[in-house]
C-alpha cells in the first residue's frame, strides 16, 4: 500500500473507478458496498487534508457513474446531490446544531426521518399529469434517459389524475426490488438455467440498464418517492411532509415509515425502532435519511461540496462484505444432512465479526463455482447465519482448490448418500452411530419450541454425548445430580436448576412433543396442525399416508416422512422410553365440526402485546386458518399490531381487511 499521500490518492482513484466500472457497466461487482464506501471515504478524507490532490476526474467530484453511451444523456435541471453521512448519535446532534446556527436565532426546526432504501435513485418528470421523462442520477449533473424502462414498472403511474397538479414537476425516488420478489426471480432463474441476480440492489441497477424494455418488464421492480426535485406553476409547498402528503394523494408511492421528529432523542428512537424491524420491512435498507422539514429553510441552508447541508444519512452496520474462503468443512445435522460451511478470513459485517458462512449444499457450491481461496461477497441480515452470495472469479488465485463432497461422514465415517432427486447429501449412520446426529437431535428435543429444557445448552449436550451419558432423549430424564455436577462448567447449584427444568419439562403439550421428535419436514406449524387433527400421538402414529394428507399443509412428501418415522421400530422404542420416563401430554379433543376459517389465509404483522405471536398463530390454526408470512391477493385477513410496516401497506394496497389487536381478541372470544 502506498504511504505517500499523492501516490495513495492516485491508487484510491484507480481502485474506486475500477469498482464503479465493474458494478455499473459490467454488472459484475467485485467488492461489497461497505468496502467500496471505505475506499471512497479514505479518498475523501485524504483530499480534504491535502486539497491540492483533488483532480477534476476524481470520483469525489461526482456523485455516481458516467452515463452509458447506449442511453441518451439527460441534464438535471436541479442537481441530484449525494448525502453526508454518520453512524453515531453525536453526528446527528452536531448536524442539527449546525442547521440551527445557520438559520435565524430561535427559529423552530422540524426534521423528517425515512428509511434509506438500498436501490437506484431516479428522477421522474411529469408534464400535464403524464410521465414524459425518467432518468438516473448519473454523476449528479447528468444522467441517463431510462424512460422506456421505467414505463414498465407498474408501481410508477404513467398518468396522474388530480385537479391540483403543477404543469410540470419532477419526482425523485428510489427504484428497488423487494426481498420476496428478488428470491422468486432467482428461484425461477435457477429452474430455467438462467443467471440469478447477486442482490436486490444490483438487480435493480442492471434491470434499469437493459436496452430492451421487455427485459426490464420481466424484473420485479418498484419505487418509493422521497422528494420533489422542482416544480413549475402555482404549487409551492412549504414542507417536505406536505410534498409527501400530496404525492400520496396523487397516488405516487411514498414510504409509510416517514415520520416527523423534533429532537435528537425522538430521532434516535425512530432509528433504533427502524433497525429493530429492519428484517421485517421486506426490502433492503442501509440506514435512514434525515431532512430539515421546512423547504425554505432547506434553501437557506444550501449545499456544500455537492452535498446538501439540510439532509443527512444515518448508516446502519453493513450487511455485506468482501472476504476470502480459507477452508471448507462439512457439518452433520440432526437428520444426517451434510452441510458445507465456509471458513472465512474474519470480516466485520452486520455489526459483528464473522468467520463462517453457510453454503447450503453442493448444488449451491456448483452454482457459485466456489473454490477454496476465492474472494467472495457475504451477506448477513439480522441474526441470520452469513451466506456467500457471489464469487469474484476475477480475483481467483491459481492454486484455488475445487470443493468436493466427502465420501464418508466426517464425524462417524459412515458412507455419505445423496438420494436421487434431492439436493442434500446425508450421513447414513443414523443417530445410533453418528454422534453429530445424536447431539443435534438432543439439541432439538430440548429447544424452546420443543420440550424447552432451560439450562440444557449446546456445551452440556456435547459433554453428555461424548461421555456416553445420553444416547436417546429419554436418557435425559434419568440423569442424576452428582453426574451433572461433575461435568465441565457445572456445579451443585446449576445441577439442581437443570434437574428442576428437566422435571418441569415432563409435562408438555402434544404439539411440542410431536415437534420434539424431530421428524423430517415437520416444523412447529405442521406439528400443531397434526396435533389438532389427530388429538393423540397414537392416532398420529397409526395414520396412513391418505389420512395424513388430509391435514392442512401436509402433502405427499411430508406424509411420507411421517410414515417413515413411525415405521421404524427404533423410533417407536425411543418414544415409549419417553413415556416410561414420565413424559406426559394432555390429549386434544378432535372436533368433527367444520372450522369457521377453513381455507382462509391470515397474516400477522407488527407487535402483538396481549398475546404471543405463537399463541395467536395456534388460535387461528385451531379455527382452520392457514397463517402465512406475506400478504397476497389470496390473503383473507391481516392482523396488524403496533409497528406494522410493509405488510400493512401491502394489505391496504390490495384492499384486504385489517383488524387491530383489540378487534382480533374480540374475534377470538366470539369464536371460542
Amino acid at each position: 500500500m502506498a504511504k505517500d499521500p499523492e501516490a495513495r490518492a492516485a491508487e484510491l482513484r484507480r481502485a474506486v473507478e475500477h469498482y464503479n466500472y465493474c458494478y455499473h457497466v459490467l454488472d459484475a461487482p467485485e467488492i461489497a458496498d461497505a468496502d467500496y464506501d471505505a475506499l471512497y471515504d479514505e479518498l475523501s478524507a485524504l483530499e480534504a487534508q491535502y486539497p491540492h490532490l483533488v483532480t477534476p476526474d476524481s470520483p469525489t467530484q461526482r456523485v455516481g457513474a458516467e452515463p452509458l453511451s447506449a442511453f441518451d444523456e439527460v441534464v438535471h435541471t436541479v442537481p441530484m446531490l449525494s448525502l453526508d453521512k454518520t453512524t453515531e448519535e453525536a453526528g446527528i446532534s452536531d448536524w442539527m446544531t449546525r442547521c440551527r446556527k445557520r438559520l435565524d436565532e430561535g427559529v423552530d426546526l422540524e426534521f423528517t426521518c425515512e428509511p434509506k432504501i438500498d436501490g437506484v435513485a431516479v428522477a421522474l418528470v411529469y408534464e400535464a399529469g403524464r410521465l414524459v421523462l425518467a432518468s438516473t442520477r448519473g454523476d449528479g449533473q447528468r444522467g441517463e434517459d431510462i424512460t422506456a424502462n421505467v414505463r414498465t414498472i407498474k408501481a410508477i403511474p404513467l398518468t396522474l389524475q388530480a385537479d391540483d397538479l403543477p404543469p410540470r414537476f419532477e419526482v425523485r425516488g428510489e427504484i428497488y426490488m423487494s426481498r420476496r420478489d428478488f428470491e422468486a426471480f432467482n428461484e425461477k432463474a435457477r429452474a430455467t438455467n438462467g443467471k440469478p441476480l447477486i442482490n436486490p440492489r444490483n438487480g435493480a441497477a442492471g434491470s434499469l440498464r437493459q436496452l430492451d424494455p421487455r427485459l426490464t418488464a420481466e424484473r420485479p421492480l418498484t419505487m418509493f418517492c422521497y422528494s420533489l426535485g422542482w416544480s413549475e406553476g402555482g404549487w409551492q409547498p412549504q414542507t417536505h411532509m406536505e410534498v409527501m402528503g400530496r404525492f400520496r394523494e396523487w397516488r405516487l408511492r411514498v414510504n409509510p415509515e416517514l415520520k416527523l421528529v423534533r429532537t435528537v432523542e425522538e430521532c434516535m428512537d425512530y432509528l433504533h425502532d427502524l433497525q429493530a424491524r429492519r428484517d421485517d420491512l421486506g426490502y433492503d435498507i442501509d440506514g435512514a435519511v434525515l431532512k430539515v422539514n421546512n423547504l425554505e429553510q432547506q434553501q437557506t441552508l444550501g449545499a456544500v461540496t455537492r452535498k446538501p447541508r439540510w439532509a443527512l444519512a444515518f448508516k446502519y452496520p453493513a450487511e455485506e462484505a468482501t472476504t476470502v474462503i480459507n477452508a471448507e468443512e462439512f457439518q452433520v445435522g440432526r437428520t444426517g444432512a451434510i452441510t458445507p460451511v465456509a471458513r472465512l478470513e474474519p470480516v466485520f459485517v452486520g455489526g459483528v465479526t464473522v468467520s463462517n458462512a453457510t453454503l447450503h449444499n453442493m448444488d449451491e457450491i456448483g452454482r457459485l463455482d466456489l473454490h477454496i481461496g476465492d474472494t467472495v461477497m457475504i451477506r448477513r441480515a439480522g441474526d441470520v447465519i452469513p451466506q456467500v452470495v457471489n464469487v469474484v472469479t476475477a480475483r481467483r488465485p491459481e492454486q484455488a482448490a475445487v470443493v468436493q463432497l466427502p465420501e464418508r461422514c466426517p464425524v462417524c465415517g459412515s458412507p455419505v448418500e445423496r438420494p436421487e432427486g434431492e439436493a442434500v447429501a446425508r450421513c447414513s449412520g443414523g443417530a445410533n452411530i453418528c454422534a453429530a446426529q445424536r447431539k443435534e437431535g438432543l439439541r432439538h428435543f430440548a429447544s424452546r419450541l420443543a420440550l424447552d429444557i432451560e439450562g440444557l445448552g449446546d456445551k452440556l449436550i456435547d459433554a453428555l454425548v461424548e461421555r456416553d451419558l445420553v444416547r436417546v432423549p429419554a436418557d435425559i430424564f434419568t440423569l442424576e445430580h452428582d453426574t451433572l455436577a461433575d461435568l465441565p462448567r457445572m456445579a451443585a447449584k446449576s445441577a439442581d436448576n437443570l434437574l428442576t427444568a428437566i422435571r418441569k419439562s415432563r409435562e408438555t403439550t402434544l404439539p411440542r412433543l410431536i415437534y420434539a421428535l424431530g421428524i423430517r419436514e415437520v416444523g412447529e406449524a405442521t406439528a400443531l396442525a397434526l396435533a389438532q387433527h389427530f388429538g393423540t400421538m397414537e392416532a398420529l402414529a397409526e395414520a396412513d399416508a391418505e389420512r395424513l394428507e388430509k391435514v392442512p399443509d401436509v402433502g405427499p412428501i411430508v406424509a411420507s416422512r411421517i410414515r417413515e418415522y413411525f415405521d421404524r421400530q427404533e423410533n417407536l422404542d425411543a418414544y415409549q422410553a419417553l413415556l416410561d420416563a414420565g413424559v406426559t401430554y394432555e390429549p386434544i379433543e378432535v372436533s368433527e365440526e367444520d372450522k369457521p376459517l377453513e381455507g382462509q389465509t391470515w397474516v400477522l404483522t407488527g407487535t402483538l402485546e396481549a398475546m404471543s405471536r405463537n399463541d395467536a398463530k395456534a388460535r387461528l390454526t385451531a379455527l382452520g386458518a392457514k397463517v402465512a408470512g406475506s400478504v397476497s391477493k389470496k390473503t383473507a385477513q391481516v392482523v396488524a399490531g403496533p409497528g406494522a410496516g410493509s405488510k400493512l401497506e401491502k394489505a391496504n394496497e390490495l384492499e384486504i381487511p385489517v383488524m387491530d389487536e383489540a378487534q382480533f381478541i374480540n374475534f377470538l372470544e366470539d369464536h371460542a
